[in-house]
Parts: C-alpha cells; structure tokens; sequence
C-alpha cells in the first residue's frame, strides 16, 4: 500500500516521497531579504520530498508581517537563489508561497502609511499584524481598518501575483503556491460573509466570489505554465474574523471544479480544526477529491498514523506539516524510525536570530555516533 515515504509525480517532477513542509511565517528576513540563515534552515528540512516556503510577499502593499521575504524585486530575486539551490542540493523540491494579506495589515507595515486594501472596507476587528508598535518595537498590532479595492485596481494586483511568479522561477524555484487561505487577500474576495461588494467581485454569487482567485491562477498559468502553479485553500477556517456564509461547501467545490479544468500542479488544504476552527463537514474532502482529480495536498493536525490512512484510501496525496518541522529538522527520519519529536517553541516563531530556528538538534539514537 502507498504511504508517507513513497514517491509521488508533481507537475513534471518526481518527489522522493509524500511530505510537505508547509508554510510557516518566520519573520527573519530583514529588509524582505532572505537571508544565509534562510538558506540553512530550508537545507536542514529538506528530508521532506516538498517544502512551500513562508508566506513571500508580493508587493510592499501585500505585507502583514515585519521581516517577512518578498519577491518583487531583483535583489529579493538575488537573495533567493542560495536557498533554492541548498534546497536543490539536498534532493528536494521547493515551492514559494506567494503571499497578500489584504486587510489583515498594520498602517506601520503599509508604503506611506497608507490603509491596507482589501475585498471590503471592514476591518478584522479581532485579528492582528505583526507591525511596529507604539514604542517603535516589532510586535502584533489590531489590524488597520482597509478600503475596498476599486474594481479597476484589481488588475494591478493581479499583475503583482503574476510578477511575483516569475520573479519567483528566476530565483531558481520549482514553482509557486498562491495563499489562497487563511482570511488573506483570496479568501477575502472568496468568503460571502467578509466580501459585501456589489461589483462584478461582490459577494452575491459563487461566480463573483470566486473571480479574483481565478484570475491570480489564470495569470499566474500563464506566465510559468499550469505544472508549476498550486494554491492553498482553507475551506470552513475562521482564522482573521471569517465569518459563516450561505453557499460555503457549494463555494468551495465549484472552485475546486475550475482548478481542476486548469490541471494545477496541486491543491493545498488547510484543515483548520487543529486551530479552533469547526472541522470540515462530513463527508467534504471526499465531495472535494471528487470534484478535483489532481495532486491534493492536506495540512492540519497531521500525523504519521492519519497521513497513511489518507493516502492509503486515495482521499490526499500528499501531507503537509508545520509546526513539528520547526523543531525538528530531521521530521521525515523521525517519522520514518518511529524517534521521538522534539516539541515546538512557539516563543520562538516569530522574529530572532539562529535560536529557536536553526539551532535545532537532529535526532541521535542511542549507540549511534
């Protein structure tokens, strides 16, 4: 039977087996610079047949994080290219999460101080940035309430994901995952309970809902061809003030049929019941697998025990883990041998130097050298 550690064809490559490292916001990129660290910490995980990197901003626009890296610019592009090659050399395939918060922003983070855009002009009053606090230190702020984007705006932003892609493939990446998940910019347009616009992206049908994450896809495909394209979805999350909405799960599979008509290099879910969220109705990854017959990849709570399962009844293709690869650098042996995880430090995920991100130590059986 197919598990974990079997290979798996993705777009044109073959991964050496069926772990994702999943995105993980770092915030160690000064300037939006990637750094030598940067580059040691993707090598260390790079026992996983995937990695999608943290969230990379498209624009300066796109950022809700300080120290987040971007992919606008040539020396963004310049500072890339050591970590896709490290990457590369340890066997590896490496895909940039490409990245716009919408409003989920700070005016600290915004060029000119200006409001964050988003798909609506509320705010998520509940949610926070992580921007420059009142004494001038990085740390999480209330996200600043945004402004709508105009409909001839949208174009523009379009135009920065498809920029971002191919500055992506010049840095020497496998290809691209659009955040399509999470209560950022996609799923602003996307959830019917945030997107109150009365244009041709309003939220009054799935059609209009689903339009701005069809045209980033579309003009992403063109610039770097469908086989290097995925997007991360996180249907039913909550996460950043998302709200319930009439024709959630018909949303959903009415996209998951459009993306497969583009045969994506693969979909990415985020089941977001391991951060609070209500849990996936019954019964919808499988409604989903049916709707899309591509490369599914599913985050979320995932186990060695519960990734089997999944690929062994064909419901996912691939698993992807987040938190454990923060503290374990050598994930996929340890799974592998049934060695025991280190815990994660989460005082440690955001911000820093070395400590708490590659400092972590691979996993030494006893009467192994």
């Amino acid at each position: 039977m197919t598990d974990l550690f079997a290979p798996v064809s993705l777009g044109g490559l073959t991964l050496k087996n069926r772990v994702a490292m999943a995105p993980m916001t770092r915030a160690r990129s000064p300037r939006n610079l990637p750094t030598a660290e940067t580059a040691r910490y993707y090598a260390q995980r790079a026992g996983a047949g995937l990695i999608v990197t943290e969230g990379t901003v498209i624009s300066p626009e796109g950022s809700g994080f300080v120290d987040c890296p971007g992919l606008w610019s040539q020396e963004q592009v310049d500072a890339w290219q050591p970590v896709t090659r490290a990457v590369h050399d340890q066997g590896a395939a490496i895909f940039a999460q490409i990245w716009h918060v919408g409003r989920m922003s700070h005016v600290s983070l915004q060029p000119g101080g200006a409001a964050p855009v988003s798909a609506t002009g509320r705010p998520a009053a509940n949610s926070s940035a992580f921007g420059v606090t009142e004494d001038g230190t990085p740390g999480f702020v209330t996200a600043s309430e945004p402004r709508p984007l105009a409909t001839e705006e949208i174009a523009r932003v379009v135009e920065d994901f498809a920029k971002a892609v191919e500055n992506a493939i010049a840095a020497g990446f496998d290809g691209v995952e659009i955040h399509g998940a999470n209560g950022y910019l996609v799923e602003q347009f996307l959830n019917g309970a945030v997107n109150d616009r009365t244009d041709r992206y309003g939220g009054q049908t799935i059609g209009n809902r689903m339009r701005f994450a069809l045209e980033v896809v579309d003009a992403c495909v063109a610039r770097i061809g469908a086989d290097r394209v995925g997007i991360r979805l996180s249907p039913f999350g909550r996460l950043h003030d998302l709200g319930d909405f009439d024709g959630e799960e018909e949303t959903f599979l009415a996209l998951a049929a459009e993306l497969d008509r583009r045969g994506l290099a693969f979909v990415h879910l985020m089941d977001q019941a391991s951060r609070g969220a209500p849990a996936m109705p019954e019964g919808f990854l499988q409604k989903f697998r049916t709707a899309y017959q591509g490369v599914l990849m599913l985050a979320g709570g995932m186990t060695l025990e519960r990734s089997n399962a999944m690929i062994g009844d064909g419901l996912i293709d691939i698993a992807a883990f987040g938190a454990p690869f923060t503290s374990n650098p050598d994930l996929v042996e340890r799974m592998r041998h049934g060695w025991p995880l280190a815990p994660a430090d989460q005082l440690t995920y955001y911000g820093g130097e070395a400590r708490g991100y590659t400092d972590w130590a691979t996993y030494a059986p006893e009467g192994r050298p």
